[in-house]
């Protein structure tokens, strides 16, 4: 039986503007669980001027605009693909906590490091209220855990059980982390899972990046609870 997948990425600051839905509203998200944190922080983030009071809406992956986001090329991607990503991807966001595929969402600036006087810091204010949601997402799936240092500390691993946790780097050839273009080599990896549904850290054996990367062995940690994998430029 196929390992269910959660694959975890970070928002973008470039955003589409405009939008022809309604503005943000409860129940109108997976994860509805969330909706009365969300509205706290929506109500916060519109006093701050984050977010404009009654902004259109559209779905997520047609808001966010940056490099990892214009790599994946979600619209591109097969149905099934997509079907997948529907169920499978989460955007930790500032502003709404979890953010799946097809939610809707309204133009926004507001970074999980800010911080709003009635929040505090949002990734601190949102990391016990994530736990439980994530716990669950997680229970006994393959988490592909992409996120950067500013979003990860919105996540509380110490309740949830995955089968494994993988995080990844991507090395240049002489060894130095990729920092520049890692949003773009995650887009292409993103694609990939979605894809081929790997079940374990070992798969990305498999993976053969667009742009030469491949799986470093002897770099990475691949067994365990929480996999290290490290992918180096050929």
């Amino acid at each position: 039986m196929p390992v269910p997948p959660l694959v975890l990425i970070p928002p973008s600051e470039a955003k589409s503007a405009g939008g022809d839905g309604p503005s943000w509203r409860r129940a109108s998200m997976r994860e509805a669980d969330l909706d009365g944190h969300r509205s706290k922080v929506m109500s916060a983030a519109r006093a701050a001027g984050a977010v404009a009071r009654g902004a259109a809406t559209v779905p997520a992956m047609e808001r966010y605009d940056g490099v990892l986001y214009r790599e994946l090329a979600w619209s591109s991607l097969p149905a099934a693909v997509r079907r997948r990503g529907e169920q499978h991807v989460r955007i930790v966001s500032g502003l709404f906590g979890l953010v799946a595929p097809l939610d809707p969402i309204p133009h926004y600036r507001l970074k999980m490091s800010a911080a709003l006087p009635e929040t505090g810091r949002l990734s601190t204010w949102w990391r016990p209220r994530l736990a439980p949601v994530l716990a669950d997402l997680a229970h006994d799936a393959v988490v592909w855990d992409l996120l950067p240092q500013e979003h990860s500390a919105a996540c509380d691993w110490s309740a949830a059980a995955p089968r494994q946790r993988i995080q990844v780097r991507f090395l240049d050839e002489q060894g130095r982390t990729v920092s520049h273009w890692n949003k773009l080599l995650k887009g292409a990896l993103v694609a990939w899972i979605l894809d081929t549904s790997p079940s374990q850290a070992a798969d990305l054996a498999q993976f053969e990046h667009p742009l030469g990367y491949r799986l470093d062995r002897a770099a990475s940690t691949l067994s365990g609870a929480l996999a290290s994998v490290v992918l180096r430029a050929c």
